[in-house]
């Protein structure tokens, strides 16, 4: 995603509240500071499918409000 963002693509992940703090210490390593996480409920592995569009659902918001956000900003 570092990548990806420093080519001037819109991306972002998607991490679970347990491994925000992780996520934000990542970005700032990998030189992307502002990468957006979208912020779900741990865990996500072993989950059924309800439970996963649940997260989903989470963080749909977000990443439209992201996506929305960055349409604003000048190119």
């Amino acid at each position: 995603m570092a990548q990806l963002t420093k080519r001037g693509l819109l991306a972002a992940v998607v991490c679970s509240d347990s491994f925000m703090k992780l996520g934000k210490a990542q970005a700032k390593v990998f030189g992307v500071p502002d990468l957006p996480l979208l912020e779900i409920k741990h865990p996500l592995g072993g989950l059924n499918l309800d439970q996963v569009r649940e997260r989903a659902a989470v963080a749909m918001p977000q990443l439209l409000r992201f996506i929305q956000s960055s349409r604003k900003q000048p190119s």
